[in-house]
């Protein structure tokens, strides 16, 4: 078990990582963007030859707590001044043995920028497959992988009193989520990763973050937040003996049960205007979707935004899972393990899994008015916390407002639309005009001439239903009809983002 962190160790260790310049872009820089794409796969031999020879406090942190690397015990002395190695092993980060220091855990440098500016923190977690030479423990505390980068890319910026990070593992989603909430409760089945979290609540010199042991929703009955993060254990995984139950990604239930019972519980824990976002997977079966079945989790009384990025069929996402644990392909465990999760599908009637993102909303008052459950394919999500809340922003004020209102509103384009115009050969008009969304989720969609125009004349001058008048009467058709044509499709580019109100 990792020690209870001591505060004054950890504030040492702090000092002695800023001492070495210890960083994301010097690392990369030390050893290449190469060695480091290579690093974010697992794969260490690149950045330890790039380091080979260096015996500077930040080549030497890079391989200890980096790589996952053991170094000297005199080196490691010099590059730890401060805490020293006796202070490292007693923070539970490294072990001494025959003049080497080895490392107990990772601990690695994350930058990220956000409306606050720009921000760099050391992460500490188990190590992870590489360090380690073979298939994770089951009680492996995961570092900062790219479901949390997209969790915490997901998260709206806005600020709040109170949050709730449900399973928070090594704690990235709390730490960020604190640059935003004044009380932070983050809560998890392992008290091992509980006290991870704490160790880098001290690292960063955060404070006002609460760790509370449990299942779910038991640390916290009875409470309600402003704002839930959940980035769950949600990989589905067959409950039999000899497949091994990873506490950071398995749930311990039976298939998408348990995103169920997040999804299911939440609404409970929601402040009225809170907002819940998380990660989940869900099982398509035999005549009923994915969705669907998220859809009757949401259940009613709250607003919801499902976005599904992908379905796998499921051998695609056994053999994805069964890597990820550490079990090498071409073994017999490997084939042993994909028969279990196959033959576990088999007996749900599993046709395919989806993975995507979760939004649901307490509304502040009166019943919910956003339902949208929708497969997105394409797109990043480098800024999607803003992008988001902008668009549930001008989702809510469309919905206080009828058509009549809504023709009398000023909207422009959004800075990141662009449209695209495809012609046959020979032929003066398009057979095919698209709107393209640079940002967000980079949307593309098909409009006809009438809608193209209309967003092409929403310069933040003259009202929505004066320019649909005039597009009627160069197109010389009805113009009622025609309002009643496009303003239900200028809400859904309201909520998508192309368009804006002007005076947002």
């Amino acid at each position: 078990m990792l020690p209870e962190p001591d505060p004054a160790l950890a504030q040492a260790l702090a000092e002695d990582l800023r001492s070495a310049g210890y960083a994301s872009a010097a690392l990369r820089h030390a050893w290449g963007e190469q060695a480091d794409d290579a690093v974010a796969r697992g794969l260490r031999r690149p950045a330890e030859r790039a380091l080979a020879g260096r015996d500077d406090a930040l080549a030497i942190l890079g391989r200890l707590w980096g790589l996952g690397l053991a170094v000297p015990d005199a080196a490691a002395a010099a590059a730890l001044p401060r805490v020293g190695v006796d202070g490292a092993v007693a923070l539970g980060l490294a072990t001494a043995a025959d003049g080497l220091v080895h490392p107990a855990v990772l601990v690695r440098p994350q930058a990220f920028s956000d409306d606050r500016g720009e921000v760099e923190w050391w992460i500490a977690s188990d190590l992870d497959e590489a360090a380690l030479g073979g298939p994770l423990p089951e009680d492996h505390v995961l570092g900062v992988g790219g479901a949390s980068q997209t969790l915490a890319r997901l998260q709206l910026t806005r600020r709040a009193a109170t949050a709730l990070d449900l399973g928070t593992g090594c704690g990235i989603q709390a730490l960020r989520l604190r640059r935003l909430v004044d009380r932070v409760v983050a809560t998890d089945i392992s008290e091992r990763a509980l006290r991870f979290t704490r160790l880098n609540a001290l690292l960063n010199g955060v404070d006002g973050i609460e760790t509370r042991l449990g299942s779910l929703f038991e640390p916290v009955e009875g409470e309600t937040f402003d704002r839930v993060a959940s980035n769950p254990p949600f990989v589905i995984t067959p409950r039999v003996e000899g497949v091994p139950a990873y506490e950071y990604r398995d749930g311990g239930m039976e298939g998408d049960a348990l995103v169920a019972s997040v999804i299911g519980g939440v609404g409970a824990h929601l402040a009225p205007g809170g907002v819940a976002q998380s990660l989940g997977n869900w099982e398509y079966r035999e005549g009923e979707s994915g969705l669907d079945r998220v859809r009757a989790w949401v259940g009613t009384g709250l607003d919801a935004w499902i976005v599904e990025r992908e379905v796998l069929d499921p051998l695609a996402y056994a053999e994805l899972w069964v890597r990820d644990g550490g079990t090498v392909p071409g073994t017999p465990a490997y084939a042993r393990l994909i028969d279990a999760w196959l033959d576990d599908f088999v007996r749900r009637g599993v046709t395919g899994v989806g993975f995507g993102y979760v939004l649901v909303r307490k509304p502040l008052a009166g019943g919910p008015t956003l339902a949208r459950y929708e497969r997105v394919a394409g797109g990043g999500e480098a800024a999607f916390g803003p992008h988001l809340a902008a668009c549930l922003a001008a989702h809510d004020r469309a919905a206080l407002l009828d058509d009549d209102d809504l023709a009398d509103s000023v909207l422009v384009v959004s800075g990141d639309v662009t449209e695209a115009r495809h012609h046959r050969p020979g032929e003066g008009d398009p057979s095919v005009i698209e709107l393209r969304q640079g940002g967000g989720f980079a949307r593309t969609i098909e409009v006809d001439p009438a809608l193209a125009a209309l967003v092409g004349a929403c310069d933040g001058d003259l009202a929505t239903g004066s320019l649909i008048d005039a597009i009627a009467q160069l197109m010389e058709v009805d113009a009622a009809h025609l309002r009643a044509d496009l303003l239900p499709r200028v809400r859904e580019l309201l909520v998508t983002g192309f368009l804006r109100f002007a005076d947002a």
